[in-house]
């Protein structure tokens, strides 16, 4: 029998390399579940329907929305946060590039396109303008930064070593 999913109940969540226990009910989205069980703060409720990508975070290396992602749909999917970002290459990039070019002014939506844009330069290394306009789309901006946002992207691209493939 499947239990329903509007009793709380415990679920092992791989986040950031770690697995993590939390005991919410099963329609908690993700986001709520970072922040207010786990206290990982980075990840940010923008609109609350998934129109804004201030929530990003991966799951598996994909974007995906947090705020509109049930707990019950996670299972073992890898789950990283901003907080766990820096871990990698292409997080290294995306971070150094924000900081060189001064992307972030007020920095609200920031952690959600610094996610969206590791992302697509994981999926993708060495993207062009409409890779970056796609991958990027969805993250909004009040601030208004897109052009520095896609010239970090640009240098993000060209910071990440490409991996030779094996013959």
């Amino acid at each position: 029998m499947i239990p329903p999913i509007d009793k709380a109940m415990p679920y092992k969540l791989n986040i950031n390399g770690a697995t993590r226990t939390v005991d919410v009910d099963g329609d908690t989205p993700l986001l709520w579940v970072l922040r207010d069980v786990l206290g990982l703060y980075g990840t940010k409720f923008g609109c609350g329907a998934g129109l804004c990508g201030a929530c990003t975070v991966h799951l598996d290396g994909a974007a995906i929305r947090s705020c509109i992602t049930p707990i019950t749909s996670i299972g073992k999917h890898a789950i990283t946060t901003i907080e766990g970002l820096a871990g990698t290459d292409v997080g290294k990039a995306v971070q150094q590039s924000w900081i060189d070019l001064d992307v972030v002014q007020c920095g609200y939506c920031q952690s959600g396109q610094i996610m969206s844009a590791a992302a697509l330069l994981a999926a993708t290394p060495r993207p062009s303008d409409d890779d970056i306009a796609g991958g990027m789309s969805g993250n909004i901006c009040r601030c208004g930064t897109y052009v520095r946002i896609k010239a970090a992207v640009k240098q993000a691209s060209a910071l990440i070593p490409v991996k030779k493939r094996a013959r």
